[in-house]
C-alpha cells in the first residue's frame, strides 16, 4: 500500500480465487516438501516486517471464500476494504481465526469499524456475486493463476517478491526478461 501511495496510483482489488485452470495449486495440493518451504518462506517474510505468524494450535480454516465476498461488499458499499482485507488477514495469519467462519468474520469487521452484519448480508447479494464471478474471469483472461498478483500497465507481478520489480515499472524502468 505505502508503494501505491508512493506512486500515486490507487489499487483496484479483483477478490478472487486461486485459478487452478491457469496452474495455481492450492497449498494442500502441493508436495509436502513445497508447503513446508512455503510455510518457512511465510515465516521469513512475517519476520521481515515484523510480524509473527499463527501456525500452532490454529483452528482449521472453512471456506475462505466468504471473507472475499464481505471485502467485495465493502468495496459496494464505499468503505474502507483496505482496512477491512488487512483486518481478516490479520486475524487469519496473526491470530489463526477462522475467517470463513460468519461469526468470526462478523466480528472482525465490527471489531475494525465496520457493521458486521451489514457487510455480512450485503456480500451475499446478486450484485457482490456478479463481482466475484466478473473479477474471476477477468483475472483469468489476464493470465493470473496466484494471489498476490499485481497488475500495472498490463504486466503482472506475481507474489510480494516480485515487488521491487513493480515498482521499477512504476518508477518508468520497466524490466522484461
Amino acid at each position: 500500500m505505502a508503494l501505491a501511495k508512493q506512486h500515486d496510483v490507487s489499487i483496484r482489488p479483483y477478490v478472487i480465487p486461486l485459478i487452478e485452470d491457469n496452474g495455481g495449486i492450492y497449498s494442500r495440493n502441493r508436495p509436502e516438501a513445497r508447503r513446508a518451504y512455503w510455510l518457512k518462506d511465510l515465516t521469513r517474510w512475517a519476520a521481515l516486517r515484523g510480524k509473527t505468524l499463527a501456525f500452532e494450535n490454529r483452528a482449521a480454516l472453512s471456506d475462505p471464500t466468504p471473507a472475499g465476498f464481505m471485502v467485495l461488499a465493502a468495496i459496494d458499499a464505499g468503505e474502507d476494504w483496505l482496512r477491512l482485507a488487512g483486518a481478516l488477514q490479520e486475524a487469519f495469519w496473526v491470530r489463526g481465526e477462522d475467517i470463513g467462519d460468519p461469526v468470526v468474520r462478523r466480528a472482525v469487521a465490527d471489531a475494525a469499524g465496520f457493521h458486521g452484519i451489514a457487510l455480512e448480508r450485503k456480500a451475499q447479494s446478486d450484485a457482490v456475486q456478479a463481482v466475484w464471478k466478473a473479477n474471476y474471469e477477468i483475472a483469468k483472461s489476464a493470465g493470473v493463476f496466484g494471489l498476490p498478483t499485481f497488475r500495472y500497465d498490463g504486466e503482472l507481478y506475481w507474489g510480494q517478491d516480485s515487488l521491487p520489480f513493480l515498482e521499477r515499472h512504476l518508477k518508468g524502468e520497466k524490466l522484461v526478461a
